[in-house]
């Protein structure tokens, strides 16, 4: 093989690299909020991450984020937040990525407890971090579909 068909396979195999990485910090993360891990959910966002979600405009910096977060979700016993058709798209050490959200949650315990979910887009900005880990810089998400009885304080 030339020089130039090695770096071009070797760039390529970077690109599906991080493109795993993404979908694994994603996940990582995502599955740490349903069990309201705000440490391990938090260390995927860079500290000057911003999250911009239409009912609260945009909220500047880890700690701002994980507190908000966390006090709309805290009358949740147990939630799921599904992360759907993700594609990343890669640029040195920068990257994009979009996904749709399926949020699904019980507003109390035991069989009489009311469900609500809702649904939308996720738009995404990440950066490599100085260890080389990907962190999130800036998650965009919109409400497309809610369901349930009424929308749960701090999501509406």
């Amino acid at each position: 093989m030339s020089a130039a068909k090695d770096a071009d396979l070797l760039g390529r195999l970077r690109v599906l690299e991080d493109k795993e990485a993404l979908r694994r910090l994603m996940i990582r993360g995502w599955r740490a909020l349903d069990r309201k891990d705000w440490r391990t959910w938090s260390e995927c966002w860079a500290e000057d991450a911003v999250l911009e979600f239409g009912p609260w405009g945009e909220i500047h910096g880890r700690e701002a984020v994980r507190a908000k977060v966390a006090e709309a979700e805290a009358h949740f016993p147990s939630m799921q937040h599904h992360i759907l058709n993700m594609d990343f798209q890669v640029e040195g050490d920068g990257a994009t990525g979009i996904g749709y959200m399926w949020f699904v949650a019980v507003t109390g315990s035991g069989p009489g407890s009311s469900p609500y979910s809702m649904g939308g887009p996720y738009d995404w900005d990440f950066r490599r971090g100085p260890e080389g880990d990907w962190l999130l810089v800036r998650q965009r998400l919109g409400v497309w579909w809610t369901s349930g009885d009424e929308t749960p304080d701090g999501l509406g």
